[in-house]
């Protein structure tokens, strides 16, 4: 049984035909994901990023819960490598987002690009679901790992169609 509290992730990896030099700046864009997420729409740095500790806020938005703002924290950060940030409070993480890249075969001409997410243990827009309805935590829950993984996976398509050079990455049929 899939349980809120107990952190639930959802993660997805493609090898990208681009150097890391190339992936990079995509990924610390903190726009990029909305580009091809249907829940994520936008973000603004409050202060200097990307940096460690630099926070920025997110706007969302879907169907059954509605829009709403959150702020989030940088909370790992290697430049060319990884770029993570945490929802809410970083002591009671409402979730996190990572991103990982790696330089992959001979000559490091290629990529390999990790982008991954954890939900809770912090209060969420989940919680009131499983407050009113316990005995359906881990549908609640499983439901939302899938819609993640979907968003995931589209952001890792449309970054990968961006570094390998094309015009409109989520038009070439890999979504």
């Amino acid at each position: 049984m899939v349980k809120y509290a107990d952190g639930p992730r959802a993660e997805v990896s493609v090898d990208i035909a681009a150097p890391v030099e190339k992936v990079w700046p995509l990924l610390i864009d903190i726009d990029l994901p909305s580009r091809f997420s249907r829940e994520f729409q936008g973000a603004e740095w409050i202060d200097d990023g990307p940096a460690l500790g630099a926070t920025f806020r997110g706007q969302n938005k879907h169907p059954q819960v509605g829009e709403w703002d959150v702020v989030c924290t940088v909370t790992d950060f290697a430049p060319g490598s990884v770029f993570e940030w945490t929802v809410g409070d970083p002591a009671n993480k409402v979730a996190r987002w990572r991103f990982d890249l790696a330089g992959v075969g001979d000559g490091d001409d290629r990529s390999s690009l990790t982008f991954s997410a954890e939900m809770g243990p912090g209060p969420s827009g989940l919680t009131p679901a499983i407050e009113r309805m316990p005995d359906r935590e881990h549908d609640i829950v499983a439901r939302r790992l899938e819609q993640g993984t979907a968003n995931l996976q589209r952001t890792v398509t449309g970054t990968t169609g961006l570094a390998e050079g094309e015009d409109d990455p989520m038009a070439s049929g890999r979504s």
